[in-house]
């Protein structure tokens, strides 16, 4: 058996001290990570950061209610236990991953923390024989549980509609602008930028190995130069645009794919065949990038079509002449 598994213990071997005492070390976990949550989305969302703040607080209230029972029943000393020393038992993710999650996600996040809490004492109470303990851990078990309707009161008393929909707004233009905005460029450029080459050397040589390997060295070659050319021309401290790794790689990624779209194609031996496939992927890929335009930039469809799709029109017979040429 692998030694950090060996060591921990099995939640139904623990005595009522140490479920007691994994209680209010969970209890104190659970309270840091609302507030490092509160921390995180104050400055851009206050009314949310406000809302984990009370949560936090009312954690604080079921720790003492359990070190008051803990001191009443086993004294003042309490075991060190923590949910990494018990066998199976839930973790919480680290709270530095809190950088890295929407805003939805860090609601999610809250959510099932409360549930993942709420089951933990209704096995806690099932597995302590002393009354007012057994009650006590009930009693916090329907209060975990509970905890989606506390949330909701204190949304209420610190998000109104218009703020919550404020906060909606600005999460949802971040992560347009984090990620949608770099992403969609890339995706412009890998699928249009590299249609002049790959079907130039289509139509110059007939060869689908050759035209293979040129478009796989111009989609890869082309998300590495506009993923290095995002992350390093801002870094979004004034810009506001967030992480640029975070847009650097969504720009590389989506430029990368849009080439390979129409590269691929190119990996069956018929020439004919794979440039149909291709032609059709090329259809599918420009329309996508009017469709998403349409939907998160809010251009409109007639435009985007406009732009995108007689632009890439107009790149693809420039390398198929220049091919045929």
């Amino acid at each position: 058996m692998l030694p950090g598994i060996a060591s921990r213990r099995r939640f139904k071997d623990l005595s009522e001290q140490e479920i007691l005492a994994l209680a209010i070390s969970s209890e104190e976990d659970d309270a840091r990570i609302y507030r490092s949550f509160a921390e995180r989305l104050r400055e851009d969302y206050p009314g949310t950061a406000a809302v984990f703040e009370g949560m936090a607080e009312e954690e604080d209230g079921h720790r003492r209610m359990l070190i008051d029972r803990h001191a009443a029943r086993f004294g003042q000393v309490i075991p060190l236990i923590r949910r990494e020393h018990v066998a199976g038992f839930y973790n919480r993710k680290p709270v530095w991953l809190a950088a890295n999650l929407s805003l939805e996600a860090i609601r999610a996040e809250a959510e099932d923390m409360e549930r993942t809490a709420g089951a933990f004492y209704t096995r806690a109470a099932q597995q302590t024989t002393d009354a007012d303990t057994r009650k006590l851990l009930g009693d916090l078990a329907a209060a975990e549980l509970g905890h989606e309707k506390h949330a909701a009161a204190l949304m209420e008393e610190n998000l109104d509609d218009d703020t919550k929909s404020e906060e909606d707004q600005a999460a949802h233009r971040q992560f347009v602008l984090t990620w949608v905005q770099p992403g969609l460029a890339g995706l412009m450029d890998g699928s249009v930028s590299t249609l002049a080459p790959i079907f130039a050397t289509a139509f110059a040589t007939q060869d689908t190995k050759t035209t293979l390997l040129v478009g796989l060295a111009a989609a890869v070659g082309a998300g590495i130069s506009m993923g290095f050319t995002e992350a390093a021309h801002d870094d979004g401290v004034i810009s506001g645009r967030g992480s640029p790794l975070k847009r650097g790689l969504a720009s590389g990624i989506m430029t990368t794919v849009g080439g390979l779209g129409h590269a691929l194609p190119y990996l069956i031996p018929d020439f004919w065949t794979a440039t149909t496939i291709a032609m059709i992927i090329v259809f599918v890929e420009l329309w996508a990038i009017a469709w998403i335009q349409n939907k998160y930039m809010e251009t409109p469809i007639l435009r985007a079509v406009t732009q995108v799709v007689i632009g890439g029109a107009l790149v693809f017979a420039a390398g198929a002449l220049i091919g045929a040429g």
